[in-house]
């Protein structure tokens, strides 16, 4: 049996700075993949993006959002009919000498992640509890009108 590389490897082999040692091994693991794509590393507008888990019952419709590093001051839910709005700004603070060297990988800036939904909703109702870095989300769904059947005459 043949083994193969799946990955390709880089040439020449070149040693890592200690610093960098782990994240060495696992850009070299990605072969000529960067470890950090030039992209990401931009400042766009909404440079940060929380990820958000979206779960619907019968009931209601529930939001999960990770906002590691905040406090509930640093964000703000709003409605406006149908749709809902998570908005704010995540903030690092970046003290540094002139002799200093700095790697941050962590992503900070502005966000606004919204989500439209198939009814209008009701601000009073919904439920919100940030805990942990995590704000959750409870949009409970509006009572339903039974269908009503249409009698159809003939002629």
């Amino acid at each position: 049996m043949t083994a193969h590389w799946i990955v390709p490897r880089r040439a020449p082999r070149l040693s890592a700075p200690a610093l960098f040692g782990s994240l060495w091994k696992l850009d070299r693991f990605f072969g000529d993949l960067p470890l950090v794509e030039p992209a990401a590393c931009a400042a766009p507008e909404f440079a940060f993006a929380p990820a958000v888990s979206v779960e619907e019952t019968h009931d209601e419709l529930r939001l999960s959002a990770e906002l590691p590093g905040l406090e509930k001051d640093d964000f703000e839910v709003t409605t406006d009919g149908d749709l809902l709005t998570i908005k704010g700004e995540k903030k690092i603070e970046i003290t540094s000498d002139e002799n200093d060297r700095r790697r941050t990988e962590r992503s900070s800036g502005r966000f606004e992640r919204s989500f439209r939904v198939t009814w209008e909703i009701d601000p009073d109702s919904v439920k919100a509890v940030y805990k942990n870095g995590v704000l959750e989300l409870v949009l409970p769904k509006p009572e339903q009108e039974p269908a009503r059947t249409i009698p159809v005459t003939g002629s």
